[in-house]
């Protein structure tokens, strides 16, 4: 294996982990370096034509423009919330069943921010629930870190199945047996991987943002977050075993949601004292939380949409044609690259259907259209800076994922990556395995991206070292799920709806550890389940 070939691929992670992780730059300088000298490298080293180089540059252009419109939708929506009071009323209803952070950022972020993930995808939930927890009172940097780490394991199903029934679809026998059955490996896996995660958020978030003593803070608080997790992986193995993939996470949020707000509301498992050292310095904790104008049912109405039009264009075969085929903005063979292309259904849009919502929101909590005019103005001026950043990250990652287009006649960076890290840890494979689906969607920030381009190079892996294929393409969904929390076109997106532009690097050291954590519990639960079951 050249060494040097395997540097210039692995220069897309390099080179933005120093820019912003090391170096703490902003996303908009890191990533600008970083795709310069990958864009650079690729040229003079890989061998990529100026043609596709200049194809990858406009598909990021592209790319762009359809985060930037969920952002400006995610953002409009919150703003809109904020200007008719319906935050304030959301919030007096997480104050009647908890005042304690710790339960509210599993209600919010994880079990909420999953709901979102299993209708929509696209890197929707956290910029949905990092701007809803900074109007609740959670810190900004806290909102991010734990919206980022939360949207994780509803990912490996993602928007009503993608990440699996797309992922793996270009696989030899590619059938329904073989998306069942990775499904239900899935979430075997998970088990293990999956059950921690509510108490690795919880404990993120109480280590880096907690006052006092740290230790307690998460040890009276671990019987309800494993509790809350346990039942979350069982019954996501449950409806992947009834349902297959497209509804897990959908219906296992949903469950969870109702069995988290009572035990909470009763006490059952849950600390006497109230954790709230994440709130920001200026939040009124005094405010008046039991008289409103506005009913809870009202308040949340708008997210009820969200989720029911995410639903209907997403499950209603007649509605999800009509709405992807009219105002078809995609931009196909880019330059005439067959292989270069990016989608952008207006009307299909999470960013259209956020925006939906928002003004629905001013009708049905009887306010004046001004506040979604001035929500608009407020959400444009927040996000303006951040097209530039993700252009360049987004140009980057399309270098690097069409460098298969060559002179030199070399694999793709990232099939020359698979091919290294199979080659050099062949032995321990089962332990590896999740790392290169979270490397895939470190970079690309996809997991079903992710997925499609490693799931190949996995299976081949499973049948040369004789380990069961499903369980190790299960390990590469949960790894790209991982990916979620680090990659970096997601935690600039995030970071730009709560003003915190400038503040990735911050961010990605925060949620880099849980997220090589969930590898880890990942791996060894994949060694775990092909050594003695599968």
């Amino acid at each position: 294996m050249n060494v040097l070939l395997m540097l210039v691929a692995l220069s897309a992670v390099i080179v933005p982990f120093i820019c912003l992780v090391v170096l703490r730059m902003s996303a908009l300088v890191g990533m600008t370096i970083s795709a310069i000298i990958v864009t650079l490298l690729g040229y003079f080293v890989w061998g990529i034509e100026g043609n596709v180089i200049t194809a990858s540059f406009l598909q990021g252009v592209h790319k762009t423009l359809t985060i930037i419109l969920i952002l400006f939708g995610a953002l409009t929506l919150l703003n809109t919330l904020r200007e008719t009071n319906a935050v304030a009323r959301i919030n007096a209803g997480f104050q009647n069943v908890s005042h304690d952070m710790r339960v509210q950022v599993i209600i919010v972020a994880f079990l909420f921010g999953s709901l979102i993930e299993g209708a929509s995808g696209f890197g929707t939930p956290a910029m949905v629930t990092a701007p809803l927890m900074v109007a609740l009172g959670f810190k900004p940097l806290t909102s991010v870190v734990t919206a980022l780490i939360a949207d994780s394991v509803s990912v490996s199903f993602g928007a009503v199945g993608t990440p699996i029934l797309v992922g793996l679809s270009t696989l030899k026998d590619a059938d329904d047996a073989l998306f069942q059955t990775t499904a239900v490996r899935v979430t075997t896996v998970e088990l293990l991987s999956g059950m921690l995660i509510p108490l690795i958020l919880v404990a993120t978030m109480v280590v880096f943002f907690g006052k006092g003593k740290k230790g307690k803070a998460i040890l009276e608080i671990l019987p309800w977050t494993l509790f809350i997790g346990a039942i979350y992986v069982v019954m996501a193995w449950v409806y992947a075993l009834l349902t297959g993939p497209e509804f897990v996470s959908i219906l296992t949020p949903l469950t969870v949601l109702i069995v988290a707000v009572y035990t909470a509301r009763k006490g059952i498992l849950v600390p006497t004292t109230i954790w709230q050292d994440a709130l920001t310095d200026d939040y009124d904790t005094t405010a008046d939380t039991t008289q409103h104008d506005m009913s809870l049912l009202s308040a949340w109405s708008p997210y009820l949409i969200v989720v029911g039009l995410l639903l209907l264009t997403r499950v209603i075969e007649p509605v999800k044609d009509f709405t992807t085929a009219v105002f078809n903005l995609s931009w196909n063979e880019i330059l005439g690259y067959e292989s270069i292309s990016s989608s952008w259904e207006l009307l299909y849009s999470p960013g259209t259907i956020l925006l939906i919502s928002a003004f629905l929101a001013v009708i049905i909590q009887r306010k004046s259209i001004r506040n979604f005019t001035k929500a608009c103005r407020l959400s444009a001026k927040t996000i303006r800076v951040t097209g530039i950043t993700l252009i360049a990250t987004l140009a980057m990652v399309h270098v690097f994922s069409n460098s298969a287009l060559n002179t030199n006649e070399l694999l793709s960076m990232p099939e020359f990556i698979a091919q290294g890290m199979a080659h050099t840890f062949g032995d321990v494979w089962l332990v590896i395995a999740p790392f290169l689906g979270a490397l895939g969607s470190f970079i690309t920030g996809s997991a079903t991206v992710s997925t499609l381009t490693f799931a190949p190079i996995q299976a081949n892996i499973a049948t040369a070292i004789g380990a069961d294929p499903y369980t190790i393409l299960g390990a590469q969904v949960i790894g790209a799920a991982a990916g979620n929390m680090i990659c970096v076109h997601n935690v600039v997106a995030v970071c730009a709806v709560v003003n915190m532009s400038g503040k990735e690097g911050s961010v990605i050291s925060k949620t880099l550890g849980p997220a090589m954590l969930y590898c880890i519990l990942a791996g060894i639960s994949t060694l775990v389940m092909v050594s003695f079951f599968f």
